[in-house]
């Protein structure tokens, strides 16, 4: 899953007080930049292994802190003390918190058994990454669906151009991620990839919510 993890974001954005758009972009995928940043020294670690799952190479075989359940419910934790001391709101910071606790949720319908509860075995994970007509028709619902809700429940003033471009790119990177190369073997080139996708699309989405409001319904 990939975009797919945004979904939770575009729900959230669509609260009274919830965070910006670029913030909930981030707590998306918090735990996959922290595992990422963690690739770099070697604290956690992942294999190319061609034909692991028939959608994705990777072997994410260490990764107790950031895929774990309780680690990702610290990073939650962590990351929303910092979204209600920014924002001041409470409502925001439980909203971010649970869309960076949707991440291992959504992951463990995809993933092969990789996932841990506290970083030690059992090891879980649904394995849709081998079943492709499940798992590609899954993530267009998952983000259609959320785009559609956030679109319906938000204005702005210059219309809706800056979140179809946002829509354009999400598309974009998906098509990419599926059926673009693989590397062959790990390097450093994956995790900087993957922080410049996450940097790239969050900061598309800040740009697309930042000047969205609240529709205000319409009385009978």
């Amino acid at each position: 899953m990939f975009i797919g993890h945004f979904a939770p974001a575009l729900v959230a954005a669509a609260r009274p007080k919830a965070a910006g758009l670029g913030t909930l972009f981030v707590a998306a995928q918090l735990v996959d930049i922290g595992f990422a940043a963690l690739l770099i020294p070697g604290v956690e670690a992942m294999r190319i292994v061609p034909g692991i799952t028939a959608m994705n190479p990777m072997d994410l075989h260490h990764m107790p802190f950031t895929h774990s359940l309780l680690g990702t419910s610290i990073w939650a934790m962590i990351f929303g003390a910092i979204v209600w001391f920014a924002a001041k709101r409470k409502e925001a910071a439980i909203g971010a918190a649970l869309v960076v606790v949707s991440h291992w949720f959504i992951d463990l319908l995809v993933h092969i058994p990789d996932l841990t509860l506290y970083g030690m075995p059992p090891k879980l994970g649904l394995g849709l990454w081998n079943h492709p007509l499940i798992a590609m028709p899954l993530e267009i619902v998952l983000i259609g669906g959320a785009f559609i809700y956030y679109a319906q429940r938000t204005w702005a003033p210059t219309g809706n151009r800056r979140l179809w471009i946002l829509a354009a790119l999400l598309a974009f990177a998906q098509a990419a991620d599926w059926f673009g190369p693989k590397e062959p073997a790990y390097s450093l080139a994956v995790p900087a990839t993957m922080l410049f996708a996450y940097i790239l699309l969050a900061g598309t989405a800040a740009w697309a919510g930042a000047n969205r409001q609240l529709a205000v319904p319409r009385t009978a």
